[in-house]
């Protein structure tokens, strides 16, 4: 998982057209992209799209996610009981109040499930401040999660921020904060952390520097709004060729080091740099 793209879920000709697209993830959003008198049509036009989808699809494919509504809107579990059903991959959880909340999205669609333990659950982690203390205080894993993704746009409203990047475009030093313990909280649990969306679609040079920071920085993937980011996206977190050459010359030389160490390149390596090349080479597979 390198690139998750949202899609509109009141728009069929757009989820239709996502059905190809290069993401690694298609989250159909129920959530902020439907204005509440359009909840009802968009429910049914994303059980539809999942329902149509053919049994013989691209197994290469983008796997499909839906964000549903948040657990305490009058929406969510009318969101649950019409898409779990159709079988998407995973589920998305916005406005998370803490780590509670994932077990109560599991409890909200098991009955619904036609092979148990299937559906997946990622979660927006920051989007109030409740829910961003908690990365660092308790432990948000489950079963079932997949992936904590941070952004800063609803977390600006939860804490009465009129911006939160500054004049060189910059997250502030609050969202810079949430960001960082989206890192930690998913290490924590143990499940990829994927960095916010970059939303000016349009700054194709500025998407590729904030997506290479997340990649150094040891984020796993990164959201999009738009199809024209995914190319950026995906190329940053797909492991050049020198990188898997150093990944598998690190695995060679420790396997055969009687010390637990040994020299790659005129460097020193040991333990932490196999960790990483384990992951680097996991990530290239």
């Amino acid at each position: 998982m390198r690139s998750l793209l949202f899609v509109p879920g009141v728009s069929a000709k757009m989820m239709a057209k996502a059905a190809d697209c290069a993401a690694d993830v298609v989250i159909l959003d129920l959530e902020d992209a439907v204005q509440p008198q359009a909840k009802a049509e968009a429910r049914a036009l994303v059980a539809g799209h999942l329902a149509a989808r053919p049994a013989d699809r691209r197994p290469d494919g983008p796997r499909i996610a839906v964000r549903v509504n948040g657990l305490d809107t009058p929406w969510c579990a009318a969101d649950v009981a019409a898409v779990v059903p159709h079988a998407p991959d995973l589920l998305m959880l916005p406005k998370a109040t803490g780590p509670q909340d994932v077990a109560r999205l599991a409890g909200l669609l098991a009955p619904f499930e036609s092979d148990p333990g299937r559906t997946g659950i990622l979660v927006v982690a920051t989007e109030t401040a409740e829910a961003t203390v908690s990365l660092l205080t308790r432990s948000w894993a489950h079963p079932r999660l997949r992936g904590l993704l941070w952004g800063g746009e609803d977390l600006s409203v939860d804490l009465g921020a009129t911006a939160n990047r500054d004049e060189a475009g910059a997250y502030t030093e609050p969202f810079r904060m949430a960001r960082n313990f989206c890192l930690y909280g998913a290490r924590l649990a143990g499940v990829p952390a994927i960095d916010a969306v970059y939303t000016d679609f349009r700054d194709t040079g500025g998407l590729r520097r904030e997506t290479e920071a997340a990649r150094r920085d040891g984020f796993a993937a990164k959201a999009a709004i738009h199809p024209a980011q995914i190319g950026a996206i995906n190329a940053v977190f797909t492991p050049a060729e020198a990188d898997l050459a150093w990944a598998r010359a690190v695995v060679d030389a420790l396997a055969v080091s009687s010390t637990g160490v040994a020299v790659v390149d005129g460097q020193m390596v040991d333990a932490p740099h196999l960790a990483r090349a384990r992951r680097l080479l996991d990530a290239a597979r």
